[in-house]
């Protein structure tokens, strides 16, 4: 499916939830999540450590289909120059699009603009596609954790990326 317009970018509000919520549920794979597949009944998903404004979200059509999650990547102040992408989720209708590459490129620019000088990220050996669009925003690996994870039965390395400013 190919997408008519660019998608917006905006922060998150705390209307959006149950959209995101949806999102989240729908989009859960083995691909990017070590989380167990979500049951009912499922936690809010804003909550003391995931609030709305950690949160950029991508519109089409006034329809929630992307988000990507900014934070601080540790609490200690000599760490506070840098950002960490801690969640991407594309609604797979518009995956392959340019909606993950828009929400990579706004999360960038937020970092900026909140006075980072790195940006770093964590993803699963096994997503490729994740790890592409990465690397062709100006990511690099910095690190992997062989088999750091065991998933739906397979070992699956952790990848630390990073990036400067």
């Amino acid at each position: 499916m190919a997408v008519m317009s660019e998608p917006s970018i905006r922060p998150a509000l705390p209307a959006d939830e149950e959209q995101l919520a949806v999102l989240d549920r729908t989009t859960w794979s083995v691909l990017h999540s070590v989380q167990p597949a979500p049951v009912p009944p499922y936690p809010p998903f804003f909550d003391e450590r995931h609030r709305p404004h950690d949160y950029l979200v991508a519109e089409l059509d006034r329809r929630i289909v992307g988000y990507i999650r900014l934070v601080r990547a540790t609490a200690l102040a000599a760490n506070a120059h840098v950002r960490q992408i801690q969640g991407l989720v594309v609604s797979d209708e518009v995956r392959g699009t340019g909606v993950g590459r828009a929400l990579v490129r706004a999360a960038i620019e937020e970092a900026r603009q909140r006075g980072a000088r790195r940006l770093t990220l964590r993803v699963l050996g096994h997503n490729a596609p994740a790890r592409a669009l990465y690397e062709s925003e100006g990511f690099v690996v910095e690190g992997v954790q062989p088999e750091e994870f065991l998933l739906d039965g397979e070992y699956v390395d952790d990848v630390a990326m990073g990036r400067f400013l």
